[in-house]
């Protein structure tokens, strides 16, 4: 083999070459340049672990920064020796209020709907209209009886003599099929008020006719006397009397 002298001697104009500085296109490197080749050749170097005689290489990122979420977060829960137990009782009680309050709206709302549905369910103005009838008394001579309408039904009002008053307080109310005395069915002797629909079918009585001077169904024969009360007939009840008020002594409102 060629001697470390004989390679020296061959190659000794190749290296004498390189003792000079030959002049080349690239520029010197700036400093801070140097700085980082050196500094991540120090990190390089730091990343090498020997153990029982064998080397590893572990690589590892410096550069990398760590998420800071302080902007996010409450100022009392910042504090890590500080306790957020007082932070914690202030959120549940407003929590307790909001849903409070949301529970009271959502009521508030739902009592309003199911208003609105009733409210839709009800009678119109024009049905509640007719609720009440007023009648002035004058307008009806005494012994006669005159007709009016009233929620779609006919309404009796009948101006009795003083004859038919002693009479229809007369009767024995053994003799009366629905008994009632006629003191329970009037509020001013003078007027009986009742509905003039027959409780056998629902026909209309003729007024002032019958075996008892009352009111007359020729329909299945059904005789009323001059306070409404079934006397004969197969009507099991007597005529109903409505709701009225004497508003004075010339005016009533029924209903």
């Amino acid at each position: 083999m060629m001697s470390l002298a004989a390679r020296s001697g061959v190659f000794s104009p190749y290296l004498q070459a390189t003792a000079f500085t030959v002049a080349g296109p690239l520029k010197p490197l700036v400093p801070g340049v140097v700085y980082n080749i050196l500094r991540c050749k120090y990190i390089f170097l730091r990343t090498i672990s020997f153990s029982s005689g064998s080397a590893g290489v572990r690589f590892a990122h410096t550069d990398l920064r760590i998420p800071d979420f302080s902007d996010y977060r409450r100022p009392e829960v910042q504090d890590p020796n500080k306790s957020s137990q007082e932070s914690s009782e202030g959120r549940r009680s407003f929590s307790y209020v909001v849903t409070g309050a949301s529970t009271v709206v959502i009521l508030y709302a739902a009592k309003t709907v199911v208003n609105q549905f009733v409210s839709s369910m009800s009678a119109s103005a024009d049905v509640l209209a007719l609720s009440k009838i007023e009648i002035k008394l004058s307008d009806i001579p005494e012994g006669k009886n005159m007709t009016f309408k009233w929620r779609g039904k006919p309404l009796f009002v009948r101006h009795r003599t003083e004859k038919e008053i002693a009479t229809e307080a007369a009767v024995n109310m053994a003799e009366l099929r629905d008994p009632e005395h006629d003191k329970d069915r009037v509020q001013n002797p003078k007027w009986v008020i009742v509905l003039g629909v027959c409780t056998h079918l629902g026909c209309v009585p003729i007024a002032n006719a019958g075996e008892f001077g009352g009111y007359y169904c020729p329909c299945h024969g059904s005789h009323y006397d001059a306070s409404g009360r079934i006397r004969k007939g197969p009507a099991p009840l007597n005529l109903e009397v409505p709701f009225y008020e004497f508003q004075d002594e010339d005016t009533v409102i029924v209903g």
